[in-house]
């Protein structure tokens, strides 16, 4: 990815061309088919992405390959890892629903720049975790929205 494109984009809108650099020179650009699964729930947790064309599922998977659809992220939309919260592992399933070009990057080079600069490490931390928040709400709204259409038996 190019560094305007990093620029570009909103969480990173604002950082200097050194911090630009810096993750621009330890992203992957990844080529995703339909169907691909970019990371597993459990697997550790170790990058961010940024999709840049195409689509992603992330799914809670359950029981009897069962699984909960939570949000489909398209381009410009950020997946994975949250550094904001040092989560260990991933908590859903990531799987492209579409041909895909996704941005990886690494979280702890994210990580090391937002402690470095407080200033930019809080207003990364903001915009990273609004997108998390709204995505934990958009969820909720979702499982009421099950939940109040099961059948509930009198007594």
């Amino acid at each position: 990815m190019s560094t305007e494109q990093l620029i570009g984009h909103e969480v990173f809108s604002f950082l200097r061309p050194e911090q630009v650099n810096t993750i621009s020179d330890s992203a992957e650009l990844v080529e995703c088919a339909a169907g691909d699964t970019v990371y597993y729930k459990g697997a550790p947790a170790n990058f961010l992405f940024v999709v840049l064309e195409g689509q992603v599922a992330l799914r809670l998977p359950g029981r009897s390959g069962l699984s909960i659809l939570i949000d489909q992220p398209g381009p410009g939309a950020l997946f994975g890892s949250c550094v904001c919260f040092d989560l260990q592992e991933y908590s859903l399933t990531a799987q492209c629903t579409e041909p895909s070009r996704l941005l990886k990057i690494d979280a702890s080079v994210l990580k090391e720049l937002m402690d470095e600069d407080l200033v930019m490490g809080y207003a990364i931390q903001t915009r990273i975790s609004r997108v998390y928040f709204n995505r934990y709400v958009d969820t909720m709204k979702k499982l009421q929205g099950i939940v109040s259409n099961i059948p509930v038996d009198a007594p």
